[in-house]
């Protein structure tokens, strides 16, 4: 049984996973499992992405279902049903994870704490010099001059959250203040995310269904968030900002009406 299931939401975007894969390689930490939440990728990617699995040095599960649209939430909680650790970690299949990344998120883990990192939000010009073979070399933990240049005369952004601290003081410092859940880096123990009965399947656009919503009913069933802003540090590959959906918002905001935990269109149906 490994001690944490890393369960990655995807779609289509195989360029992109590569680099994800680079980065989940170079883990310090060994004792996981990678769960490919998959949204309906095309019958070639799948190809691709099985190739993929059948090479890498961890072990791993693809999980995937019909396209149907965006149906995030509904192939996460798939995942969370496979998953065989007590311990969750989410990203996206367009997030590099620090080196430190899995082992972070364990140590700092605590029952009735979701923990949540953040991220560097990589311009497009730094994303298309990329390679898989650049990950494991470390480039992006490397380059922090690069990066701090690019986020002043580029267009990278919130590059200051690539910063790994490993003091305690800064540690402390920088995560004095509360921050919101976010859906591509964060961590849970299972149990505690069952109870609320996973994702709402509801949500069937980007945006607040896969945190916002996820933060509130944590919190109304006593889960404290926590931040590892510094700590849990991952690198965003560049794509063009989504937009928020209204009927999302509309329906998060009749869940903070109704003010219930667990929702009825979760895992459980």
């Amino acid at each position: 049984m490994p001690k944490v299931s890393l369960i990655i939401s995807f779609y289509n975007r195989i360029d992109y996973l590569k680099l994800v894969f680079a980065g989940i390689e170079r883990q310090s930490f060994s004792d996981f499992e990678v769960i490919i939440a998959d949204d309906g990728s095309r019958s070639e990617i799948v190809e691709e992405l099985e190739k993929m699995l059948n090479q890498v040095s961890f072990r791993s599960l693809h999980v995937w279902h019909e396209d149907k649209g965006f149906r995030k939430n509904r192939i996460l909680n798939r995942a969370i049903e496979v998953s065989e650790a007590d311990y969750l970690i989410f990203i996206d299949g367009d997030c590099v994870p620090h080196k430190e990344f899995i082992n972070e998120h364990l140590n700092n883990s605590e029952l009735k704490f979701a923990l949540t990192g953040r991220r560097v939000n990589l311009s497009e010009k730094i994303t298309s010099q990329l390679s898989p073979e650049k990950i494991r070399s470390g480039f992006l933990e490397n380059c922090t001059t690069k990066l701090l240049l690019d986020g002043i005369f580029g267009k990278s952004f919130d590059v200051e959250k690539g910063f790994y601290f490993q003091s305690k003081f800064f540690r402390n410092f920088f995560n004095s203040k509360a921050r919101g859940l976010l859906g591509c880096n964060f961590s849970i123990h299972k149990k505690d995310l069952l109870e609320i009965n996973g994702f709402d399947e509801r949500y069937e656009a980007p945006s607040v269904g896969e945190d916002s919503d996820v933060q509130f009913r944590l919190e109304l069933n006593g889960i404290k968030i926590r931040s590892l802003n510094n700590i849990a540090v991952q690198y965003h590959l560049y794509h063009k900002i989504q937009p928020r959906p209204q009927k999302n918002l509309d329906l998060f905001e009749k869940i903070k009406i109704e003010s219930k935990p667990y929702t009825s269109f979760g895992i459980i149906q």
